[in-house]
């Protein structure tokens, strides 16, 4: 869930996106998401998600969401602070990443497992190419058993890998979603890029029980016979977090936040990987999109990522190449974004 490192009645505090931007290359990159629709799986929701949207795009200059909000499960009969916060982040990065994608807003009526999954499988029957997930829970005995829900041909799902530091987390563990971990991530006032480290919160180790997929078979020697997370990161630490607008209160607190978390990865990765498929001759599965970041790193790996190696989240300690903190690293969108036009050739 989202971690908080202040706020601001007088006007937003935390990277603004036109920094974020700078920082990974997006403000090199043409593609804007049209034509996707992004889904994003929160419970609980947000009353005000839709004037905070529209504060957000036009305090920073962004086009105006498409925003269509559902409740798969019904209704939810309270609402959540936290959660409604969550949700502000969700929306507002997953729009600045792909400002032309649909945000398509799959609201559980609790945070419990049947009630986000419903939601999971109403975003992939209802248009979603890219799913955002930015909760997850203990390895469940059980957990394989959940796979078919993210294996929906042409939609991508990702989640968040965790917030507690090293250890893992479902659904982000499973070979069939993209787990997102976190950084620290320090730029100029523009929004140059100057230099990352692993965050202490990102969540990240090997599963107990999934099978390595192919995707990490080189990393055997890493990861031994089961599979790792995360597979890329994205700030996460609160205090180089980004600006976020909720008037739904948190606490006491309503209006600008300075935010973090893994939770920030997953719907900012969901909006790159949308203009992954705008450029992509063919939908994208999960699998494959996965598949091909892996490739990427593989044949261009310091041209299509920044490789942080610094950095630890207790267990683990980030280092050249994959990690169980950052796992392969975080974008270059100047790079990935032609890389997953080209690779389809």
């Amino acid at each position: 869930m989202i971690k908080v490192n202040r706020s601001s009645v007088l006007g937003p505090v935390g990277y603004t996106p036109s920094q974020i931007r700078n920082a990974y290359g997006l403000n090199e990159v043409s593609a804007t998401g049209e034509r996707e629709t992004i889904a994003i799986v929160d419970a609980y929701g947000s009353p005000t998600i839709k004037s905070d949207l529209a504060a957000f795009c036009s305090t920073f200059g962004l086009p105006q969401g498409n925003l269509t909000i559902t409740y798969p499960t019904g209704k939810p009969n309270t609402t959540d602070a936290g959660w409604a916060l969550e949700t502000s982040m969700d929306v507002e990065w997953a729009h600045t990443i792909a400002p032309n994608a649909n945000i398509l807003l799959c609201v559980a009526k609790s945070p419990y497992t049947n009630d986000l999954v419903t939601a999971i499988d109403y975003a992939a029957s209802h248009g979603a190419q890219v799913v955002s997930n930015s909760w997850g829970a203990s390895q469940q005995s059980n957990e394989n058993s959940y796979d078919s829900h993210f294996q929906h041909p042409g939609v991508v799902y990702l989640a968040s890998s965790g917030d507690d530091g090293s250890g893992v987390e479902w659904p982000s563990i499973s070979p069939y979603v993209l787990a997102v971990g976190g950084t620290t991530l320090n730029i100029d006032s523009n929004g140059t890029y100057q230099s990352e480290s692993g965050w202490s919160g990102s969540g990240g180790g090997r599963s107990s029980s999934v099978h390595i997929p192919s995707y990490q078979k080189n990393l055997e020697n890493i990861l031994g016979p089961h599979r790792g997370n995360p597979d890329v990161s994205w700030d996460a630490d609160p205090n180089t977090g980004v600006a976020v607008y909720d008037t739904t209160p948190y606490g006491t607190q309503s209006g600008w936040f300075q935010v973090g978390g893994t939770s920030l990865g997953a719907p900012s990765w969901a909006g790159l990987v949308a203009l992954f498929d705008q450029v992509h001759k063919n939908p994208l599965s999960s699998f494959d999109a996965i598949s091909k970041l892996y490739n990427a790193s593989n044949s261009a790996y310091s041209t299509d990522f920044n490789d942080v190696i610094t950095g630890s989240n207790g267990a683990f300690s980030a280092q050249p190449g994959y990690d169980l903190v950052t796992g392969i690293g975080t974008p270059k969108a100047n790079a990935l974004v032609p890389y997953f036009s080209s690779s389809n050739k």
